[in-house]
């Protein structure tokens, strides 16, 4: 992927309601964020009839901006079917095909419940941490990207320090917390979403 095709977003601006950050390190991350997605699963979707779909943004060109492919392919590796995904390491979903996708999931899927996930450039306090809650990621925010919207639920891992040469930086992001991160993210959207699949 070209740095002009470039996805990433900026910390995003907090949505309004239920919203919750937490850090990889910590060992109840994973069920913290599940237990929250599975109270806005219910609540974004009362009847049922919303199917949720995972979408995952990001390439596997640039280490910091692999997130969303990462947990793509873990989720069809450790639940296969579990919901429909897009964005995987294989068949990434990114700046120039983002629009595509979003019309492609509109198309197969009316009034999706849409799981989004991408990586985020944010302040040094805050690197490893994992943000979610209801409302739209916004890609492509952090380098000037005028991409539409997109999610009904985010969650936006901030993999490295923003503010400066963010390409150069998200090259140079380490590997294994990405992996940390969306090792945890995916473990999340499994355990948040099950137990309403199969009720």
């Amino acid at each position: 992927m070209l740095f002009s095709e470039k996805i990433i977003q900026t910390a995003p601006t907090p949505p309004s309601g239920q919203e919750l950050r937490v850090f990889v390190h910590d060992a109840n991350a994973a069920r913290k964020l599940a237990d929250l997605l599975s109270a806005l699963l219910r609540s974004l979707n009362p009847s049922g009839n919303r199917r949720p779909v995972f979408l995952g943004i990001g390439t596997d060109r640039s280490t910091g901006d692999s997130l969303g492919p990462l947990v793509g392919a873990r989720l069809n590796e450790l639940a296969p079917g579990l919901l429909p995904v897009y964005g995987t390491l294989e068949q990434p979903v990114h700046a120039v095909n983002l629009r595509e996708k979003i019309q492609e999931i509109e198309k197969n899927y009316p009034h999706p419940l849409i799981i989004a996930v991408d990586a985020c450039l944010g302040q040094l306090q805050n690197v490893g941490s994992i943000n979610m809650g209801p409302g739209a990621l916004q890609p492509g925010a952090g380098v000037h990207k005028m991409l539409p919207p997109v999610g009904d639920i985010f969650f936006s891992g901030v993999v490295n320090i923003g503010g400066y040469m963010e390409y150069l930086v998200l090259q140079n992001t380490r590997l294994s917390q990405v992996i940390k991160m969306a090792d945890c993210i995916t473990r999340a959207i499994i355990s948040g979403y099950l137990p309403l699949k199969e009720e």
